[in-house]
Formats: structure tokens, sequence, C-alpha cells
């Protein structure tokens, strides 16, 4: 009896499952830590790893691109189709720091399977979501006889995602015409949970400030002076107070332009979700709900922008009273972001709302750092269902639709290179990436492999993008 297309990819990731397991945990005992300076040699050892197994794998092109900072990892696997669609993945190779004495139960770089789990430190973020994609093409040319991927396929895998992404803009915009592609599949994020696969369809960004307030040339004596000279820590307060209106609103003028609404189907499907919102906030740590009025909790962190008061501070934190007018308060804020919102006209709103709030008196200086762009694919996008569909087809179950409330590089691929992003990523809430014990569940790994094989297929046959 003849395979089907689903049960050759099956049979082939079942022969080959425990091969790409080893592989893996090789890759995992990098400890390719990009924020520590001691561990540059190991990110520099990923790379070349990961570079020489994509060539192992089949990818024609396998290349380790320097960077002022830590090495990407680009490779390449044309089609031979001339119309077939070409399709960048992205995905990091470096991890976040981790000790033992963090609270690991084991070495954080030696991975251990723990009933139907893998821990390790880069098991979920990022190296094994990145990893399942070399199977998942293997898989794919076994069940359709193919010699080369369906689509045109590249690979751009970053190696300072955990430390913010400092060059990754400018390597994009610097190898712009090698990265050249129809769409980006981003497999750097996570589903709703095991029993109910998700999409994710788009990335809040970011822009983050720090204000700072100066009156007094130095601490004064609060009784001499108090009342009769403006006060930057009563500023600061005030200015924080402003940002918001009753409703929950962020209150800078023209922080809204642009802001691409929800549509009511959007609004329906995150309704859908099996959301508990008592179990969210016990997740949050947090005794109630609050945000812009008339929108849900999921709509408020996925779809809405915000402004957050990260921290505040002035005057004496010491023990006991000091009665004084500080000389200077400083305040830090943050905001995301969400499709339509331009980050330089948000700066610009904010730096002008900012300077209006100072009184007479109080001088204000306000610094913002590297922002991020929001990004967002319309659920209505041919490449956006293929992934649904491609992944509705390994887990046997309708695919959903979410958002990121976070934000990321993604972005930065779709404004240079003018191509959509999707999300493919197969990661759940209780990984606990960053955290100690980091793991992946190794059915849904699985599960990304098979989802990636579909992929290139349903890609080729139901979207050829119109020519340039």
């Amino acid at each position: 009896m003849s395979q089907t297309p689903d049960s050759a990819v099956h049979a082939y990731i079942e022969r080959h499952r425990a091969a790409f397991l080893d592989d893996l945990a090789g890759w995992l005992r990098i400890p390719s830590v990009s924020a520590q300076p001691e561990h540059a040699p190991d990110v520099r050892r990923s790379a070349d790893w990961l570079a020489g197994k994509l060539t192992a794998t089949g990818f024609p092109v396998a290349e380790v691109w320097p960077t002022p900072g830590a090495p990407a990892v680009y490779a390449e696997w044309p089609s031979g189709d001339p119309e077939a669609p070409t399709v960048l993945v992205y995905g990091h190779h470096d991890v976040q720091p981790a000790a033992r004495e963090d609270g690991w139960d084991t070495d954080p770089f030696e991975p251990v399977v723990r009933g139907n789990r893998l821990h390790a430190r880069g098991a979920a973020d990022d190296k094994g979501q990145v990893f399942f994609h070399t199977l998942g093409v293997r898989a794919h040319l076994a069940a359709t006889g193919r010699t080369a991927p369906a689509v045109n396929l590249k690979l751009l895998i970053e190696g300072e995602e955990e430390s913010g992404s400092p060059n990754f803009r400018a390597l994009v915009e610097e190898h712009a015409d090698r990265l050249a592609a129809d769409a980006v599949i981003v497999s750097d994020t996570g589903m709703w949970s095991e029993d109910t696969p998700t999409v994710c369809t788009g990335m809040r960004g970011l822009a983050e400030c720090e204000i700072r307030l100066y009156g007094p040339d130095q601490d004064i004596h609060s009784g001499s002076f108090g009342g009769a000279v403006p006060n930057p820590a009563t500023a600061a307060a005030r200015l924080v107070a402003a940002l918001h209106d009753e409703h929950g609103r962020v209150a800078v003028p023209g922080f809204y332009d642009g802001v691409v609404e929800l549509t009511e189907r959007e609004r329906a499907l995150f309704a859908e979700l099996p959301f508990d919102e008592a179990e969210w906030l016990r997740t949050a740590k947090s005794h109630a709900a609050h945000g812009e009025a008339g929108y849900s909790t999921l709509e408020r962190i996925w779809a809405r922008p915000t402004a957050e008061v990260n921290g505040i501070g002035g005057g004496y934190q010491g023990a006991g009273s000091k009665t004084i007018i500080p000389s200077s308060a400083v305040v830090k804020l943050s905001f995301r972001l969400v499709a339509g919102q331009d980050l330089g006209a948000v700066e610009k709103a904010v730096q002008d709302w900012a300077e209006r709030q100072a009184p007479a008196g109080i001088r204000l200086e306000i610094d913002f750092s590297p922002g991020t762009r929001p990004c967002l694919t319309p659920l209505d996008h041919p490449a956006l269902q293929s992934v649904a569909r491609a992944m509705g087809r390994a887990f046997d179950k309708p695919v959903r639709f979410t958002r990121e409330g976070g934000s990321g590089p993604a972005a930065d691929l779709q404004e240079v290179l003018g191509a959509p992003v999707l999300f493919l990523g197969i990661s759940v809430p209780s990984d606990g990436w960053h955290a100690p014990n980091e793991k992946v569940e190794l059915d849904l790994l699985f599960k990304g492999v098979e989802t990636s094989a579909h992929l290139w297929s349903d890609l080729a046959e139901n979207w050829r993008p119109a020519p340039c």
C-alpha cells in the first residue's frame, strides 16, 4: 500500500527522530550566551556548528556572517522552479545566561530528557525551533521525491537576539539583496497551549525613553524653600499622572494616529480562545485586570498600544526622613506600538508632550533607546493561510490565531525586505523561556517538524506572489 504525503512525512520523521535529538543536544551543549563577553567564542562556535549542520542537511549555501557583535548564519536552497515563492526563515542561535545556581535541577547546558520533555537552555528559545526546520525540509523532500524544496528556501539565524539585536537591522540592510523574499517565517514564537495550536499574526513594536527633570542646582531645605520653588519629584509625579486619561487611554496627543483597529472577525477569533482570566491573573501575580476601556484583556495585550511607567525616582530614598527638595527626578517609560503607528512620530509626540508637562523652573531632558517597529499580517493573506493549513495537518486540529504582545526584530525584516512576516512556533507558556529548567515538549517539537515539512509544498501550490 502506497503512503500518503502525510504518512510519508511522519514515517521519515520517526526513522530520524533519535539522530535529530542527538544533533540538537550537541548544539544545546554550546553555551552561546551573547550577553556575556566570556562566551563570545561559544557564540561563534554555535554559528559554525549550525552552518556545518545546514550544509550536511543539503543546503548548497551555508555561511557565517560577521557583525560588529555576534555572528549570524545564512543559508539558501534554491527550488529550481522559476515561479516558486521565496521564503526566509528567521530565528536565533544565541541564548539567555544560565547557571545551575539560578535554580536549575541539572546543568543548563547538558541536555536531559525527563519524561517527554527535553530540558536545556535554548531547547525552546530558540535552538529547538530553529533546528526543527532541518528535519522538516528533509522530510519534505523524502515525501515529495524532490531533490530541492518546493520553495526557494533561505534561513537567517541571528546571534544577538537575546542581547537586543543591536546589529540586526544593519545586517539585513547590508545583505538585503541576498535576503530578498516573498515571505518571512519567524520561528521564535509559541502557541496558545498543547491542546490549542495557534498561529501568531503580528507583534507589537516598542519605544522606550528616560525622562530626567532638574530643578534646584542642588538638594535644598524644604522648610526654607518648600512651596516657593518647583520640585522636580512633584513634576515627575504629575507627568506620570498625566500619561493616561480616566478611561485608560494614553493621553499623549497624536499617540493613536494611524492605529489599525481590530476587525470584528479578529475580535471574534480572540474571543474563541479558551482564556481563563483568573488563571491569567495568577500567572501575572496580579489581583485585577485593568486597561483601556472597551477592550478585552487579550485585545489589550495583543492589539492595542500602551504606555507603562517602568520606573520613577528622585530625592531621598534612605531610612528615615530627609526634609529636602531634590535637585532632580527621573521617569522611565515604555510604549508598545501596534500596526499603523510610526515609531518616529510616536517618539516626537511623546517628547513634545513631556516638554509641555514641565513647569517653569524645571528643565527636562529625554532620551529614547533604539526602538522596534510593529508588524501585522492580514488574516486573509495566502501565505498565512498556508502556515495555518500546514499546522492543522500536523496537529490534526483546527488552528486558531493570536498576536504577540511583546516585540522583536521581525518588523525590521518586514520593513527592509517589504515582505509579510508569518510566525511558526510550537513552544508553550510552560516551556520557561529565560527561566530555570527551560524545556521543550518533544511531541510538539516533532509537530513543528511536520508543519515545516508540509508548509513548503502548500506555499508552492497555493501562493504565487505577483511579480514586482
